[in-house]
């Protein structure tokens, strides 16, 4: 997709993310997305396209790091629990509970019956979520072996990128059937009618951060509020104040 094709498109849906954004503060909506993918399938840069132009206190993104020992010792999921939305949130998962079922079971981080505990319980917690008032959309973003690999030897070779590149990511990288089969069982097992899952396909990432907004957009039931005819008052008179010479510390001006 071509670069100006794909700003245009992006800015349109981001004026209806933003009414989204309105239509959740006013109503008291509980929206929870949960992304989920492929390493280097780009669900940062998806986040990123969502969020840049709404307010952060409104779209909140979690992206929680490594468990502590006492969250080691807790109900699985009970971490990520704090984190769902209250009225007019819109929280935003990098990465969630679904870690038990993909890099936790393939690199060896938990053990299989703490895997299955985890698919069976799912479910049931995403229904209680549900039937709490929430709005929960999950979304798997799937990219091809090649384009994959093409990603990750960018990162490699590119100085801006290189922070992106883990020493997990490496080995995950040998792992590709065992990263399917395990995103194959998730699927048979947390696909439910009332959290259903979305592929989105991102070897395109334009076309594919388009298509994922506009399912998100489609999915929330908001309409636009009225618009607001909103005039600039008048500022104040100076009444005699003169702007003084600062003495603080200026920043050069190379440009």
């Amino acid at each position: 997709m071509r670069a100006k094709v794909y700003l245009r498109e992006l800015r349109r849906l981001h004026g209806e993310l933003v009414a989204m954004q309105e239509w959740v503060k006013s109503s008291g909506a509980k929206i929870c997305v949960v992304f989920e993918g492929r390493d280097t399938a780009g669900k940062g840069g998806m986040i990123k396209a969502i969020t840049e132009r709404v307010s952060p206190r409104v779209f909140r993104v979690v992206a929680l790091p490594a468990p502590t020992e006492r969250e080691r010792s807790q109900m699985y999921i009970q971490r990520y629990i704090p984190h769902l939305p209250g009225a007019g949130d819109v929280v935003i998962f990098d990465r969630s509970w679904y870690n038990r079922a993909g890099v936790e079971r393939v690199m060896g981080f938990c053990t299989e019956e703490q895997t299955r505990q985890f698919l069976r319980a799912a479910p049931d917690v995403e229904r209680a979520i549900v039937d709490s008032g929430v709005i929960l959309l999950k979304y798997w973003l799937e990219v091809s072996p090649e384009e994959q690999t093409r990603r990750l030897r960018n990162r490699i070779n590119d100085p801006r990128k290189v922070w992106k590149l883990s020493d997990l990511d490496l080995r995950s990288y040998t792992h590709w059937y065992d990263y399917s089969r395990a995103r194959d069982e998730m699927f048979r097992t947390t696909d439910t009618s009332w959290a259903p899952w979305h592929v989105a396909q991102t070897n395109d990432k334009k076309r594919g951060r388009l298509n994922v907004i506009t399912h998100l957009l489609d999915s929330v039931p908001y309409k636009p509020l009225p618009s607001r005819d909103t005039k600039l008052p008048k500022r104040q008179q100076a009444d005699g104040y003169r702007e003084p010479a600062l003495t603080v510390d200026q920043i050069p001006t190379p440009f």
